[in-house]
This record gives structure tokens, sequence and C-alpha cells, in this order.
């Protein structure tokens, strides 16, 4: 992690490669990082930058973990308020929009990673989604220590670069989301004050974890067969429009209202997560893994696989086997924030 100050959250013609989105919000990327193609990182709010305490209102692609140790002012998510009485734990899950108001002395820890980190750990995904519903957690005297020692740890890692550290980072992540989740905090905000198209951008993120993680013939969306081996079968937006009980307009309209993407995008963002873990962690087929996501036509899944990551299934489970991380992020994220010299993930 460089010493100096490193913006993470460009604004339009700030930085090279770190602009946001022509949205209404700013929809900020995470660019990170080849060589080791690391879809995270960590440091303190100055060394990630002053826009790391944004004042404007923002969201993300990827997952924010903030551990504030001191300061003052008020951190608003999702038009909410929550005055700083440090230490505070907050996730800011991908979409949820947020910033820093009147804040004065702000220091603590800034992880930021993208679900490609969460390949090892594919239940941290509706963890993490759950904890943003409870933003602000209050570690007790008793409970600070030890999650402040262990974030410290994160960042050594992340800095020292050791053999094996993509291994412990992914370690220390997932114990960390489990001991967040002991916390004591606020209740989820309830159905009335989140709003019918954050509820329903919440049952598709849910449904969509839940039907790639079961597969294409044993997820929530599929409706079964008259017998036999079913072939597989893509979930399409419709399908999850139906299975949520709302029109294809009105989900596209909730999940881009919400997250800044469309189902479409999210759908093809699942597959090739899923795709991955297969690759790297089964002995699977190719053939076998394209079935399992949903392509009845290996050469079709080839092509897509490509096209979205880059390179071939072939060639990413090689580079998995002698490299614990993907060769190459899915573009369909699109461009994304810049740690100084760590080369993008994004392809030129």
């Amino acid at each position: 992690m460089p010493t100096s100050s490193t913006d993470l959250y460009g604004v339009p013609g700030e930085q090279a490669g770190c602009t946001p989105d022509a949205t209404p919000l700013p929809l900020h990327r995470l660019e990170v990082p080849a060589p080791n193609v690391l879809p995270f990182a960590i440091g303190t709010f100055d060394t990630i930058g002053p826009l790391s305490r944004a004042a404007f209102p923002h969201r993300h692609t990827f997952y924010e973990l903030l551990y504030v140790t001191s300061g003052t002012g008020t951190h608003v998510i999702e038009q909410v308020p929550w005055r700083l009485r440090p230490p505070h734990l907050s996730i800011i899950a991908p979409g949820q929009v947020h910033y820093w108001a009147g804040v004065r002395d702000l220091q603590g820890w800034v992880v930021l990673f993208t679900d490609d980190f969460l390949l090892a750990h594919p239940g941290d995904r509706t963890a993490l989604r759950s904890l943003a519903e409870r933003p602000w957690l209050h570690p007790d005297p008793a409970t600070a220590p030890a999650l402040a020692a262990l974030i410290s740890d994160m960042g050594r890692e992340f800095r020292d670069r050791e053999d094996g550290f993509i291994t412990v980072l992914r370690s220390y992540l997932h114990v960390l989301i489990v001991r967040a989740q002991r916390l004591p905090g606020a209740l989820p905000a309830k159905e009335e004050a989140v709003g019918r198209p954050s509820a329903v951008a919440r049952q598709f993120a849910h449904l969509l974890t839940m039907h790639t993680r079961a597969g294409s013939e044993q997820g929530p969306l599929h409706a079964g067969g008259t017998g036999g081996r079913s072939a597989a079968v893509r979930a399409t937006v419709g399908a999850y429009a139906t299975r949520i009980g709302v029109s294809v307009g009105y989900l596209t309209e909730a999940v881009k209202r919400t997250t800044g993407r469309t189902p479409g995008q999210m759908i093809r963002e699942a597959e090739i997560r899923e795709a991955k873990r297969l690759l790297a962690a089964t002995g699977m087929t190719v053939s076998q893994v394209a079935r399992e996501v949903g392509f009845s036509d290996p050469a079709y899944f080839c092509r897509f696989f490509r096209r979205e990551t880059g390179v071939s299934p072939g060639d990413f489970r090689r580079q998995a086997d002698r490299d614990p991380l993907p060769p190459a992020a899915s573009r369909v994220t699109g461009r994304n924030h810049h740690v100084r010299r760590i080369e993008s993930i994004d392809r030129p």
C-alpha cells in the first residue's frame, strides 16, 4: 500500500481511470490489481485518499468495510444519518448510497473488495448483504481490541505481500465477517422505510445467489421436469421477475435504481463467479461446468466466458492452478477504481 494519499474515489477530471459513471449519483468502481489480480485493497482513511471521506452522495460497485476508531460528525447511509460514536464497524454493500456529513478528525481503516474476492467463501455475500442492513455496529470494549488487531493484521498482510498472503487475506476477511455478525446492532430497516424498489432488489440479489449456488437444475427458479435429468437452462430476467411477482420493467428499474446495474449485468456476473469457482475448485470438465452454470452448449459457454473475462475457461483453470486468484476480473463490471503502482484489472 503506498504511504502517500491514494484516491480510490475519483471524480471526473481528477485522475485518469478514476471517473464515476455518468449517472445521477457517482458510481465508483474498484481498480485493483495485477500482477496478482487482487480485487481487494485496505488502508487508513488517509492512505486510501481524501475521497474516502466523500461529503457527496455516491455508491459503489464493490463492498466497503469501515472501522472507525475516532472522529466526530455523521455518516449518512441510504438517507439515514448515523452519528459517530467510535468505535464503529460499518459495511456498505454495492449500490448503497452514502456520504459523510460534518466529519472532523475521522480515523480508522477502510477495506475495499469485490465479489471476486469472495470466491472461497460464497456464503459471505449473503452475510454482507444482511450486515449492510445493520450499517452502524458498535463493538463493545471487550470486542473492539480484537477487531482492531484483526484489521491491522489484514493491513500488514496486504502491505508486506509475503508468500500465501492472498489466502491469508481471504481467511482474515471471512473471520471478520463472521465476527461482525456476532456484534449487537440495530435491527434491519423495516420494509416500509426501505421502500419497495430496495426490497425487490434485495429479493432479486438473494434469488440470484441461491440459484447460482444451487446450480441451474436445482436452483429456486427451476420449475422441475417430467422425469430424468433436465436440461441446463440459464435464468432470465423474466424468470426472476415472475418469481418475485413484478414485471420485467419494474424489476429492471428497481435493481438499476438500487445497485446502478441492470439485472442482466448482475446475472452475467453471477454466472462468471460460479464458473470461476467451479473451474478453480473442482475437477469438473468445462462441459460439466457449462451445464452447471446453465449453458447447454459448451462452445457458447467458452465464448461467453472469454468475452466476459478475457481468457478461456482452460486458460483460467491453468492459471488458477498456479495462482489462488483468477487471472482476470469480469469485464461486465466496467472501469474500476485505481490504486497507484498496481495495474488495473481492466483489459486495455
